[in-house]
């Protein structure tokens, strides 16, 4: 059974979206919403913390407010996929892999809809990373892995950096093959995302590189060489990509 747990800060893009979708659901669920449109916390990784220590059920569901997930039995599905994983540690619904040059996923996002990737999945994909817009972790890793809040003191790249840190405890991360769509297209490079990105390089230094969903960077190189020359930039990526 999930716990469901949504930092917003648009009554009517929550209602349209998540709980409309949400409401559909064969399955009985917990939620949990965190009304931030006072902007009473200063990250996501503050407030899904907050929101994480709330949570009963054995898997606790991050997502965004603008997420639709479209079939009645999307947690029965869900479910049923991550109970056959013993290493799971966090899943989602697109991710970062060096084996694929394309994000793996089977969301659509942005108005009108459109598919990030041209090629669907049909079962749980290993991958590096996950897209922050959709996370489940089990409540039993949660208890003992929550965000971080240091490194992550804005509202970018708590998912890549928690998927990334639970690596390294030995668990796996997955993509689901399970559709849904995303409102936002969720690019937004801003000096935030830098300097939370900054923080992310330095932290996991022992990979060459880190892959994400919008874009990818190596841990080697100056943020500011690779921001301002980013075809030499992405050059050597593919040259990693292919090691």
């Amino acid at each position: 059974m999930f716990s469901i747990v949504c930092v917003y800060n648009d009554q009517y893009i929550l209602s349209e979206y998540l709980l409309k979708s949400l409401n559909i659901q064969i399955n009985r669920y917990e939620l949990i919403l965190i009304d931030n449109t006072n902007k009473k916390f200063k990250s996501a990784a503050e407030a899904l913390n907050y929101g994480g220590q709330k949570a009963s059920n054995d898997y606790i569901m991050f997502v965004h407010q603008d997420m639709d997930m479209s079939s009645p039995t999307w947690l029965k599905d869900a479910e049923n996929y991550l109970n056959s994983y013993e290493k799971l540690g966090v899943a989602g619904v697109a991710g970062r892999s060096k084996k694929y040059w394309w994000p793996i996923t089977n969301i659509k996002d942005g108005i009108p809809p459109h598919l990030i990737s041209p090629y669907p999945i049909n079962v749980p994909t290993k991958v590096e990373t996950l897209d922050e817009c959709l996370m489940i972790i089990p409540k039993k890793i949660f208890d003992n892995l929550s965000f971080d809040e240091v490194v992550c003191d804005n509202w970018h790249l708590y998912g890549v950096d928690y998927c990334l840190t639970v690596e390294k405890l030995g668990y796996e991360v997955y993509v689901l093959p399970l559709y849904a769509y995303h409102r936002s297209k969720g690019y937004s490079l801003s000096e935030k995302y830098y300097n939370t990105l900054n923080n992310l390089l330095k932290k996991h230094r022992n990979h060459k590189l880190i892959l994400t969903t919008v874009e990818d960077w190596i841990t080697f190189l100056p943020l500011n060489f690779q921001r301002r020359l980013p075809l030499i930039k992405n050059l050597l990526v593919t040259f990693l990509m292919k090691l």
